[in-house]
This record gives structure tokens, sequence and C-alpha cells, in this order.
């Protein structure tokens, strides 16, 4: 449940066209509902915004199946990370709205769509850090963010970056997601005046140690202003870029007076 929803919850009961009873039973699951084996978070939409995703890695079918018919129940949008073909067909057996984004490995289900707003822009070095940012792109744009990417442009051959240079310093945020040496971060951070969060991914040869070495360098980055979140997290990264896009579309608290 939203603030919106919430909202017209409370000022049907104030008219009266909704009785107090019937308020409590649409409420009745908050803060969260208790499946037993997985407590859904539904008073997460409330706090932060967003509704809770669901991680499939480490979870049966019918579990995952049960936790998306608790948000469903909601009217909240679904997301589904790290998400097999076998456990999308499931989820599109339970709604025709599931999405199976295949490249960002995850399933999407919303009743509507929101208006994009603001400017996330994501950058991955290589070709094969495309899954996380997509991952990444896919969440941000669930939660209600514009976004755009630019694929390939790493440092092994910089000009590619250089040649959307003012693409790149007009974004409100950028993500850059990099595999290998992981230094495209600090050369995109050097460049611009906005909030960067870089992706550290597991792609590279065997010093790579599986995302460690560009986890290391983007955490030593000479560059100010860089957020550094886990390997591979595109999810992460997606949530955290959507939170800063959306602060100048905030109101702006009203000052408090002196007494």
């Amino acid at each position: 449940m939203d603030r919106s929803t919430l909202q017209l919850l409370l000022q049907q009961v104030r008219k009266g066209s909704l009785s107090v009873q019937r308020a409590l039973d649409q409420l009745q699951t908050l803060p969260y509902e208790n499946l037993g084996f997985a407590k859904i978070d539904h008073h997460r939409t409330l706090r932060q915004g967003v509704p809770e995703a669901i991680l499939c890695e480490g979870k049966t079918e019918a579990q995952i199946i049960a936790i998306a018919k608790g948000l469903m129940k909601k009217k909240v949008p679904v997301l589904a990370t790290r998400a097999n073909p076998n456990i999308a067909r499931a989820l599109k057996r339970i709604s025709r709205r599931a999405v199976y984004e295949k490249d960002a490995r995850m399933v999407v289900i919303q009743s509507t769509i929101p208006q994009p707003q603001g400017d996330v822009l994501i950058i991955t070095a290589g070709t094969a850090d495309i899954p996380v940012a997509e991952e990444a792109r896919v969440t941000a744009s669930v939660m209600g963010s514009a976004v755009e990417t630019l694929f390939d442009v790493g440092v092994a051959g910089v000009h590619r970056l250089l040649d959307h240079l003012d693409r790149i310093q007009r974004a409100r945020v950028l993500i850059v997601v990099a595999g290998m040496d992981g230094v495209l971060p600090s050369v995109v951070g050097g460049l611009v005046k906005t909030p960067l969060i870089a992706v550290p991914t597991s792609q590279g040869y065997g010093a790579n140690f599986g995302g460690v070495a560009p986890l290391l360098t983007m955490l030593n980055a000479c560059s100010g202003g860089i957020g550094v979140v886990n390997i591979d997290n595109g999810f992460g990264a997606g949530h955290l870029a959507h939170r800063i896009n959306l602060l100048t579309e905030l109101p702006k608290p009203r000052p408090s007076r002196l007494r």
C-alpha cells in the first residue's frame, strides 16, 4: 500500500463512504504479512516509496509465487530479481502482465506504468557488463525514473566515452558499471559534477577475482562524488539512483520558525 492509496482510504472513512471495519480489513496486513517462510513487508512502500523486491535466488518456485501473489493483492509493482526462465514462466501463469526482462534476469508485474521523472544515465565499460546495467535500468525504471543507457565505452578506447561527454554531463545521476580493472567510474567521475554510483562486475580474467579487483579500484577512486555498491549489484545501484534522482522532485520543507 502506497501513500496515495492510504490517503484515499482515510478520505473514504472520513466521508463515510467506507466503514471503519472495511478499512481495518484492508490494513490488516500492515506492517507485514506472515507467510511462515517469509514476511512480506507491505509497509515498505509507505516508508521508502517503493515496494519490497523478490530475490529469486535461494527460493523455491512455490515461495516466489506466494510472495508475488501477496504483493499483487496490494496492487504494487512486483520486481523479481535474478529470475531464470522457469521462474519467469511460473510468474506469467499467475499474471498476464508479467514481463520477463531476459538480459536483466528480472520479471516485472505492473498494473500501472509511472510517469518517468528526472534523468538517470547508465554507462558500461564493456558489453559483458550489460546484464548488470540492465538490472539497474529495469529497477530504476519500475520505480519511476527516466533512464537511458550508454554501452561499451570503456577506457581501452576512451574516445568512445568522450564522444558522449555532453550527454554524460547533462545527466542528473550516473551509474557506471565496469568489470576487468574497474577504472571507468574514476575517469567519468573526473568529468562530471553529478552523483555517480559505481558498480563492479565479476567480468574479467583471473586476477579480476570475481569482481574483487574492480571493487577495490572503485573504492580507491581518486575522483570525488563516487559511491560504490556491491559486486554485480545492479538492483542496489538502480534503487539508489532512483532515490537520488527524485531528490530535486520532492517539495522543499518549510523552514521552522524560531520561538
